[in-house]
């Protein structure tokens, strides 16, 4: 009886480990996850970048068959407007992906993009080691976010959303 009780236990440990490695996963510094209160998965990076200021970045990318969301906080901004729909056009490296595409203002440092599905933009994404944003009559507020490894991060998401409960 002793046995039985010591074998279920430890199935349960093999079980929940394997629950939490699908929650979550490390995809360089890309994190791939399924979060409770959230309908999808999502990949998120941080990082500081020492040539402009030591300011903070967040890139976070999200999709669905119907959708795709790029989240981008950046601590140099400082909007004024929560809700307000700014314009920017949207590069990588070497190729322009969206033009004046609108971008919802979240917070005074949060702006979040929401695209109809489209494969031709996660794979111009998938390959980009930088993002730029070219807001509208703004250069100011203009940035360029690294995103390295972000096809192995889409990868991951994707194995996620199709894993996902």
């Amino acid at each position: 009886m002793i046995r039985i009780f010591w074998a279920t236990l430890l199935l349960a440990g093999f079980m929940s480990g394997s629950a939490l490695a699908q929650a979550t996963a490390k995809v360089g510094d890309w994190t791939v996850e399924k979060r409770e209160k959230d309908d999808h998965c999502n990949a998120s990076r941080d990082y500081t970048d020492k040539d402009d200021e030591n300011r903070n970045y967040v890139v976070v990318v999200s999709y669905s068959k119907d959708i795709i969301v790029v989240a981008i906080i950046y601590d140099g901004w400082e909007w004024e407007k929560v809700g307000e729909i700014l314009k920017a056009d949207v590069g990588t490296d070497d190729k322009d992906l969206l033009k004046k595409a609108k971008w919802e203002v979240m917070d005074k440092t949060a702006v979040r993009g929401a695209f109809p599905f489209d494969q031709s933009l996660l794979d111009g994404l998938s390959k980009a080691k930088r993002l730029t944003l070219d807001f509208e009559d703004d250069d100011d507020d203009s940035v360029e976010v690294q995103v390295s490894r972000m096809g192995e991060a889409l990868a991951a998401l994707k194995f996620c959303e199709e894993n996902r409960k």
